[in-house]
């Protein structure tokens, strides 16, 4: 059973996510990054793939911001509210 349980926030973005994650793994020369074993993989490598991947979506969101498309960036992700205890 997966542990993972995040979900996306916006429906549909699981498929565009691994493309990238699969682009980003190609760049940096692990071209068959979707058939690995990745719990085969030192966490590096798997964090190389993760980090780069973050790193381009800021890219993104900085270059929408800068063009003043902040209704993109504000409408895409709902803020969360804390938790009380």
């Amino acid at each position: 059973m997966p542990r993972n349980t995040n979900q996306p926030v916006t429906p549909g973005a699981a498929s565009a996510l691994d493309r990238m994650k699969y682009e980003v793994a190609a760049e940096l020369g692990l071209a068959n990054y979707a058939q690995m074993n990745k719990g085969d993989l030192p966490s590096r490598v798997n964090g190389y793939v993760g980090g780069n991947m973050t790193k381009k979506l800021v890219a993104f969101a900085e270059q929408a911001l800068a063009a003043g498309n902040i209704g993109q960036i504000t409408g895409a992700a709902p803020l969360e509210t804390p938790q009380q205890s």
